[in-house]
């Protein structure tokens, strides 16, 4: 609309209209225009108008169009619905968060969550940083803080593929060939399997163990005069082995029960027989030691019954041999009913295919490096072969025989000392070929993630445990205090731990139990498990702590004694070896270093040494004493002193010793004397039947009829409860 068309409008507007209407009408018009204008201003509109002409001139719309846009414009502007784009923080949250786990979640502090959570229904004076929140109250406190909230995705770990190496299937029986016999041979301590060992290889073995007794397996090949051969496994009789004797049994066609005929069924003779029957290996028994005058077989087979191995002339199916292994009396005998034996069993393997095998011993040798003797069970172990056993493989370097002589190869039954691992694996591992040393690498490393899995998930279980033991005894202090409100809570918490509160945890490290850490160090895997297995039987923690902080094989070394020194322990080695360096070294750090060649010397020198570490029995030993007979008082310069008339009944009193004031089973008072006086003289002692007076260095309330006892205080060495056994 133009100037002139907008005048026109409004003179008509002025000629139709009362004086009052025109004012009001005029004013509205103007505010109109006002409005208009103020819009054009801020609307987004081209305010000039076309370049033609030569002045810019300012257009305004129509009446009700403009009031229209102005209405609008003022509504806007009174309600305005530009929303400003915030972005909230988010944040992942998972079941089972702590307190502290949320709060770094929500990069906070842990008071920022409990102040999230106040005016709701949780207990906060409850709450620690460890504790655990329920899910709505993780997700109500992420809310009240003006965060959003994802739930964590579950990892969703794909299984690894199974990349263990198996045994392979049984073969076809036509491949099969005839292999000789492993024999174990069993018994208890010193009833003579070396011995006998020795007399069927014509050796002397056991002249070379220390002690005169078998510590380890030994594995040998013997041919008998009449071709046969035979691999015998030797086992420890000691109590001390029997994991050895154990894993003798599992790897043995036939076990050979040697008992002395003096001295008939041991502890550890009972013991073979249980490791054969687990074994479900048949059992001949040798009576040995027929040579002396106290021997009597045929007690022997007769206390074999009670535990259910029947010999043949008793209707059973057990063989038994009489021999004399010292004199070599009847061994033929004895290779004959162990060839017939096999030959019954039909012992038969594959020598071809892969390797398959089981490992008897293993040791750290200077020279070789780690060392095992296996017995292969099936196929033909030669050089170059890669073998997988337990977490460890290797490439076959060498293969030696009980002598020490190398061999090309060992088909099934044969032992041999297998040179070429990585890693020493542990005694009884199983033994298998694979095809590459790669292949050998990713089994280890399957069979390594494997253990780790089975740890993570008995710690899971243990965390999970201990949770809920926690909780159950939470809500059993929380019951007794239902009945206050939660100052009176809170008060009752404090007090209740109050003690707790005020211990740091750096005044917790330091403890009065008393302990020994042990380094423990074998020159072989099995002497080591031995030792654990021994030391696992210990049962007087109550006395004193006994940790193993470490174990290995081999001799003992600076990392051995620096560790000992670090823990304030001790080395105990099993026929290792410490150099004069480490001797001196461990002298310097004042480390013990024990080393033993015979097992029970060894345990008897740890248990001398943890009765050492125990505090002394104080023993009261009592010399004398007297009865009261009278009471009185004599005055010490301006203090009166009382003092007790009595007479010595029993014994003598002695002023140096400790007394004590007995009134009927009741001990009143105990301590020392101020004086003692027979008549006016003081004396140092006083003997049966005199009469003293006697007065104390407190102040004792004595009575007429007190019995007054002189004793003396031994410490007595405390001797440690655990017995191992043996």
């Amino acid at each position: 609309m133009s100037t002139s068309s907008y005048s026109e409008t409004l003179s008509v507007f002025e000629r139709t209209t009362s004086p009052s209407a025109h004012l009001f009408a005029g004013m509205n018009v103007m505010s109109s225009v006002m409005r208009g204008a103020r819009w054009l201003l801020h609307a987004d509109l081209p305010l000039l108008c076309t370049a033609q002409r030569p002045a810019p001139l300012l257009t305004c719309p129509s009446r009700s169009s403009a009031s229209k846009q102005v209405r609008g414009q003022m509504k806007q502007e009174r309600n305005p619905k530009v929303k400003l784009k915030v972005d909230r923080q988010e944040v992942e949250i998972r079941q089972g968060m702590t307190v502290a786990a949320l709060a770094l979640a929500m990069d906070k502090d842990s008071d920022h969550v409990l102040e999230a959570l106040l005016n709701t229904s949780v207990d906060l004076d409850s709450l620690e940083p460890d504790s655990v929140l329920e899910d709505r109250w993780i997700k109500e406190a992420v809310t009240r803080s003006g965060m959003k909230f994802r739930w964590a995705k579950l990892s969703t770990s794909r299984e690894r593929p199974k990349q263990d190496a198996q045994r392979r299937p049984p073969a076809d029986p036509s491949l099969l060939v005839g292999r000789p016999p492993v024999v174990t041979i069993m018994g208890h301590v010193d009833h003579g399997k070396t011995t006998l060992l020795d007399s069927l290889r014509k050796s002397q073995i056991v002249s070379t163990e220390a002690g005169g007794i078998t510590q380890h397996i030994g594995a040998f090949l013997v041919q008998l005069p009449t071709g046969e051969k035979i691999t015998f496994l030797d086992t420890p009789g000691h109590a001390a082995f029997s994991s050895m004797r154990a894993r003798g049994a599992n790897a043995t066609d036939i076990v050979v029960l040697v008992v002395a005929a003096d001295d008939g069924v041991m502890n550890q003779t009972v013991e073979s027989i249980q490791h054969a029957k687990r074994a479900n290996v048949p059992v001949i028994v040798v009576v040995n030691k027929c040579d002396k005058l106290q021997a009597d077989p045929q007690r022997v087979k007769q206390e074999l019954l009670a535990h259910d191995v029947v010999c043949e002339e008793f209707g059973g199916d057990v063989q038994a041999i009489h021999v004399s292994a010292l004199k070599g009396d009847n061994l033929l005998a004895l290779a004959e009913a162990t060839v017939a034996l096999a030959e019954v069993l039909e012992l038969k393997a594959d020598p071809s295919g892969p390797v398959e095998g089981l490992v008897i011993e293993s040791r750290m040798d200077k020279g070789k490096g780690p060392v095992t003797t296996a017995i292969v069970q099936r196929g033909t172990l030669k050089r170059g072969c890669i073998l997988v056993a337990g977490k460890c493989w290797a490439k076959v370097r060498f293969l030696f025989d009980e002598n020490g002589r190398t061999v090309p190869g060992a088909g099934p039954s044969a032992a041999v000392e297998v040179v070429g691992w990585k890693d020493l694996p542990s005694a009884g591992e199983t033994i298998l070929e694979v095809e590459s040393e790669q292949r050998a690498r990713e089994v280890v490393e399957w069979r390594s993630h494997e253990e780790e899995q089975v740890k993570l998930r008995e710690e899971q279980n243990a965390i999970e445990l201990k949770q809920k033991l926690h909780l159950e005894e939470y809500h059993r202090e929380r019951e007794r205090l239902t009945h206050l409100n939660w100052r009176q809570r809170r008060t009752a918490l404090y007090r209740a731990n109050k003690s707790v509160f005020s211990m740091r945890p750096s005044e917790k490290t330091q403890s009065d139990q008393l302990s020994l850490p042990l380094i423990i160090k074998g020159d072989v895997d099995g002497s080591v498990e031995t030792l654990l297995n021994i030391l696992e039987s210990y049962d007087a923690q109550q006395q004193c702590q006994l940790e193993v902080v470490h174990f290995g094989i081999g001799d003992v070394s600076e990392n051995d004694v620096n560790m000992a020194d670090t823990f304030g322990g001790s080395i105990y080695g099993f026929n290792v070896a410490a150099s004069r360096a480490m001797q001196q070294l461990a002298a310097r750090r004042g480390v013990p270093l024990r080393l033993h060649n015979v097992i029970y010397k060894l345990i008897d020198e740890l248990k001398d040494e943890l009765s050492s570490k125990l505090p002394p029995l104080v023993s009261r030993n009592v010399v004398g004493e007297a009865r009261v007979l009278a009471m009185f008082d004599v005055t010490v310069g301006k203090k009166k002193v009382p003092v007790a008339g009595c007479r010595v009944q029993k014994g003598q009193l002695d002023r140096r010793l400790k007394f004590r004031l007995i009134r009927g089973r009741e001990t009143i008072w105990e301590g020392s004397l101020a004086a003692l006086k027979h008549h006016k003289d003081e004396v140092q002692m006083v003997k049966v039947g005199m009469e003293c007076g006697l007065s104390a260095d407190d102040d004792v309330d004595f009575r007429a009829g007190d019995i007054i006892e002189c004793f003396e205080e031994l410490d007595k060495p405390q001797v440690t409860s655990w017995d191992p056994g043996f």
